[in-house]
């Protein structure tokens, strides 16, 4: 065990090097895609054919990859938002309806509406708006809707569009959540602005994202885990690797837990906290607009 774990390091140290050297050639409208160096214009197209690629097996894989504990995960994001009859939310690249369902069902729960006393025609008012830039993992998330009986539901709206140009009003959400997204944006800076933009004051951002693990030894086993086993598993249940290679690379690339949170208050949030969970494999990022 221990010498698969210095080899795959190894290999890992290798790719991140070779990243690493490529960026003094690189013109200041580069990003990255995974552990790749491309032009800004390019990487929304390629993250765009990830997507189009997994939308079909994109539940499955999270269910496989995390042992299902991603459910749980995002039950604990909701948690945090504390839905409420008559808000207007916005879930951004939340195409499947993964986090939309879950707050409907908070919002529609039979225990808020006993407490509350709450008519029909408030529950209607409630707007859940389903915003995704990849219209295949919006029809995954519309499909799953009709399934549910929600086909023709007023309260949940599917949008496509760009994370980093929303199509709404200032000051016109209640909620912002954005679950396993913001690190494939070309520009995270704009997506938080955009955020803050679109938000009421008082409202909330929330934000679950895969992040960094820091404690040894559990750090290692994950990196050869993410490494060597995500991209495995992607070929044999989703058919395709290379998707969830970047997967895995676009994680490594993504700010540490401390950072993403000043870049949070940079956009202009109040009260910014974050909350790691199974030792930073996932972290919940939380702040409000004041």
């Amino acid at each position: 065990m221990t010498l698969r774990l210095l080899s795959s390091r190894r290999r890992l140290v290798r790719r991140v090097l070779s990243y690493t050297s490529s960026l003094a050639s690189l013109h200041s409208h580069a990003t990255s895609f995974g552990f790749q160096q491309v032009k800004e214009e390019e990487k929304s197209k390629l993250v765009g054919n990830v997507f189009t690629n997994v939308a079909s097996s994109y539940d499955i894989m999270n269910d496989v990859m995390s042992g299902g504990l991603h459910r749980l995960w995002k039950e604990r994001l909701v948690g945090k938002l504390s839905p409420f009859v008559g808000m207007k939310h916005l879930d951004v690249a939340g195409g499947t309806g993964d986090v939309a369902f879950r707050i409907y069902d908070a919002v529609n729960s039979v225990q808020r509406r006993a407490l509350r006393k709450v008519d029909e025609a408030s529950i209607e008012e409630t707007q859940i708006y389903v915003f995704d830039i990849n219209p295949n993992m919006l029809n995954v998330g519309k499909q799953r809707a009709a399934e549910r009986g929600l086909r023709d539901n007023k309260s949940l709206v599917w949008v496509e569009g760009d994370a980093e140009a929303l199509s709404f009003d200032d000051s016109s959400m209640d909620g912002y959540t954005i679950a396993f997204g913001i690190r494939n944006v070309t520009h995270i800076e704009k997506a938080l602005a955009e955020a803050y933009r679109v938000l009421k004051r008082g409202g909330r951002f929330l934000c679950l994202e895969l992040s960094h693990v820091d404690i040894p030894v559990f750090k290692e086993l994950y990196d050869l885990y993410s490494f060597q086993v995500i991209p495995n598993l992607g070929e044999l249940i989703a058919g395709d690797r290379d998707s969830y290679q970047y997967l895995v690379e676009s994680v490594r690339r993504f700010p540490p837990q401390e950072r993403f949170a000043t870049m949070i208050g940079d956009a202009g949030f109040e009260k910014v906290e974050y909350e790691n969970l199974v030792g930073g494999v996932v972290a919940i990022h939380s702040a409000i607009k004041l």
